[in-house]
């Protein structure tokens, strides 16, 4: 904990900004969250897909600078945790470390303000989605990482835009059905972690689902994407509420 004492008892969690350097109005909103409302929280979690896609952590280009110098200011006072989403995968310990955020794995379970909750980016849920879940497999692997990793920066780069290309066309085809999580992996989950709660984003369907299991009454809290408005989850000992905050159109 790196607030004094004297800190209210709140922490946020965020997902799906897709940051790039062509949407300089996310990017705004986002430095705008991580100096106005980031700085009185105890922690913020970022579940993944932070960047619209992520080349390697020896990109210097300047708006990757830009962001990790705004993260890292904002680490000074507030604990930053990190998951990888399905678009910056490969972003690893040195950005991390550029940035002043810790690294977690895939799936974390964490205790927070006396509750326990399992937290992860999400894509992992969706198991009907069985072409994404063959590429996902791959692109974990050590062997396909050390080949992306030693290709030039610029190769990379197209490669990249390919394959956002591919994926925003084989997503217009795919049913939303397929693209949600699954229910039972949800879950199992769940039951593996022994949570009630459990916060993810990925689906850009932010909502705050209530069901039981194993005669258990849980909740599934979905985070907002960055697409249209800043969004975020405010998470204090008394509850939890999405928030989201409209573009400057100015």
């Amino acid at each position: 904990m790196t607030n004094s004492n004297s800190a209210p008892a709140v922490s946020y969690f965020i997902a799906d900004l897709h940051l790039a350097d062509n949407r300089p109005d996310i990017t705004a909103c986002f430095i705008s969250f991580l100096q106005h409302q980031a700085p009185h929280a105890e922690k913020l979690f970022i579940l993944g897909d932070l960047f619209e896609y992520w080349l390697g952590d020896d990109d210097d280009s300047p708006f990757v600078a830009s962001i990790a110098t705004a993260l890292k200011t904002l680490s000074a006072q507030t604990e930053i945790f990190f998951i990888q989403g399905n678009r910056d995968f490969l972003l690893g310990k040195a950005f991390a470390k550029r940035s002043g955020m810790t690294l977690l794995p895939d799936v974390e379970k964490i205790s927070l303000y006396q509750q326990e909750l399992v937290i992860l980016h999400g894509d992992t849920l969706c198991t009907r989605d069985v072409a994404y879940q063959a590429f996902r497999k791959k692109s974990r692997s050590w062997w396909w990482q050390g080949i992306m990793k030693n290709l030039p920066l610029f190769l990379r780069k197209r490669i990249a835009e390919n394959y956002r290309r591919k994926s925003a066309a084989s997503t217009a085809m795919k049913s939303q059905d397929i693209m949600d999580v699954t229910q039972e992996e949800v879950e199992r989950v769940m039951a593996e972690q022994q949570v009630n709660l459990m916060i993810h984003g990925h689906t850009h369907r932010p909502a705050v689902h209530h069901f039981t299991s194993d005669n258990n009454a849980r909740t599934r809290v979905v985070l907002g994407d960055w697409y249209d408005q800043g969004s975020w989850l405010k998470f204090t000992p008394h509850g939890y509420e999405l928030l989201n905050q409209p573009f400057d159109k100015s």
